[in-house]
């Protein structure tokens, strides 16, 4: 563990912390887990109080239900806030990620200052439901592990992987490796379908928002997140040019200079308040 970095485990939510000043909280997509997030924490821990954590099911957390619930997920971060005695927060979530700090947001809004959807899945079209839904079921089968994992390597990353991308998918593909096989069938199938979990709600977000997302993310697309900004009150869509799924660690710094901007206003703003 690097200096300066706290590794720590609280009511069943294992959790990275770093840094001090306003709180910053990370939460990662299905599969992955807190050390997702290294190139961001590195970034912003000069300047923030920073906690990346495992969702349910992943890392050093619990397992979720057997059907979870984004209600669930969002349990989970309100139980870590307030045993770490966090009263508000800027939130940042990639992909399901992005779901649950969406719920989070719209439940408590009290306690979330800002909040980054980034990655987020959005009323998904017929085939791409019909598309998760079968990995999800094959993933509750038990199916083919090597398969799926390469699979959602070549979604992420591109097919082949792009030369300057290796060592980053090769990491992203051991980060799968390691994960917990029932907490990611049961996450996933909690990501199959909750994609439109948010639609008609999104009026009520309370707070400022940031949907970004990739031009060439296929499967979060600049599409939904024009979409979810428009129904939100505070929200602004932004698609980074050449950027897929992947891009918080295979673009950080374009990434993090976007997510630096859109935080230090929100905090600016509030202040002047």
């Amino acid at each position: 563990m690097a200096e300066g970095y706290h590794l720590g485990r609280l009511g069943g939510t294992g959790y990275c912390r770093a840094g001090a000043g306003p709180a910053l909280v990370l939460i990662h997509g299905v599969g992955m887990h807190a050390g997702f997030w290294a190139p961001q924490m590195a970034a912003f821990a000069s300047r923030w109080d920073v906690v990346a954590y495992d969702t349910l099911g992943h890392g050093s957390s619990a397992l979720p239900p057997q059907a979870p619930t984004l209600e669930d997920y969002a349990a989970q971060l309100l139980a870590l806030l307030d045993g770490l005695g966090l009263a508000r927060v800027s939130l940042v979530g990639h992909s399901m990620g992005a779901l649950v700090a969406l719920e989070f947001a719209l439940a408590h809004p009290e306690r979330v200052r800002a909040v980054v959807p980034m990655n987020a899945v959005y009323c998904r079209t017929p085939a791409q439901r019909s598309a998760v839904a079968a990995r999800a079921a094959a993933l509750r089968a038990g199916a083919g592990e090597l398969g799926w994992r390469q699979a959602a390597i070549d979604r992420w990353f591109g097919a082949p992987v792009p030369p300057e991308q290796l060592e980053t998918a090769a990491w992203v593909g051991a980060a799968l490796a390691t994960v917990d096989p029932v907490g990611y069938a049961r996450a996933y199938g909690l990501f199959a379908r909750a994609d439109a979990a948010h639609e008609g709600r999104l009026g009520s977000l309370a707070m400022p928002a940031l949907f970004l997302t990739g031009e060439e993310d296929e499967n979060s697309s600049p599409a939904m997140s024009r979409r979810m900004a428009d129904s939100a009150p505070q929200g602004r869509a932004v698609a980074l040019p050449g950027q897929r799924h992947m891009m918080s660690l295979a673009a950080p710094g374009v990434v993090n200079d976007v997510l630096g901007r859109f935080l230090d206003e929100t905090v600016l703003l509030q202040a002047a308040q």
